[in-house]
């Protein structure tokens, strides 16, 4: 199994699994992970969910040993398998966190982003060098992160950011030696506020950020009207 998927006490882990290839994403990984996430999304007990990398490294990019070899056709199954997984990723009704340690570079940082927010080791780097490998990719969810210069110099130059540099930039959220401890404060955190509470605020968050202010505004307002009519309020769970 290229993703390993553990559910407990509400929290489900997806960890990617090809530390001896520096879990670089190729077609099986690319399924694996929008099919895990497509489950937890399914599950109505799990209450967040966090993504890591098996060993040392969080995810190294694309696999480009295994495109070597593929036709036109496959290499774009292989790239729209990509974008199925981290949209997968990106649609989960509830809290997605990506927990980063070493490299997080090209399909990596794709994954990363794709969740609700990222916490980092201190040696933590991110890095979309698609450009200068001569492929496209990485281009639509860190601009608007980071904003299109910033961007555009990680694109173009291969330059990559230490994780002080993404706390800067608002790529990373939090930083810890431990990202166990850090997984911990977060768990507690939101099994402890009420679910539904959690599903709106996101859905609110995600969809406002695309509209107008008007538009983000109703947004709002029809989420306070479902919650007052479920009787979910007022910190009932």
């Amino acid at each position: 199994m290229t993703v390993l998927v553990s559910i407990d006490g509400g929290v489900a882990t997806l960890t990617l699994n090809r530390p001896e290839a520096r879990n670089a994403l190729n077609l099986q990984m690319c399924e694996e992970l929008r099919n895990a996430a497509l489950a937890a999304a399914a599950d109505p007990q799990v209450r967040v969910v966090f993504v890591r990398g098996s060993g040392p490294v969080f995810c190294a990019g694309a696999d480009v040993k295994e495109r070597a070899g593929m036709s036109e056709e496959q290499v774009r199954r292989r790239r729209m398998q990509g974008f199925a997984a981290y949209e997968a990723l990106e649609s989960l009704p509830m809290p997605a966190v990506a927990s980063v340690q070493g490299a997080a570079l090209g399909s990596g940082v794709e994954i990363a982003a794709a969740c609700d927010f990222i916490v980092a080791t201190p040696d933590a780097v991110f890095g979309t060098p698609e450009a200068q490998r001569g492929t496209v990719g990485a281009t639509q969810r860190l601009p608007r992160v980071l904003g299109k210069r910033l961007a555009k110099d990680l694109m173009f130059t291969g330059r990559r950011l230490t994780a002080e540099e993404a706390l800067t930039a608002g790529l990373v959220s939090r930083i810890n030696e431990n990202l166990d401890e850090e997984i911990q404060k977060i768990t507690r955190a939101i099994l402890n506020a009420p679910p539904d509470a959690m599903r709106l605020a996101k859905q609110c968050i995600d969809r406002g950020v695309e509209l107008d202010p008007r538009g983000a505004l109703e947004t709002e307002l029809a989420a306070i009207e479902e919650q007052l009519k479920s009787g979910k309020w007022m910190g009932k769970k």
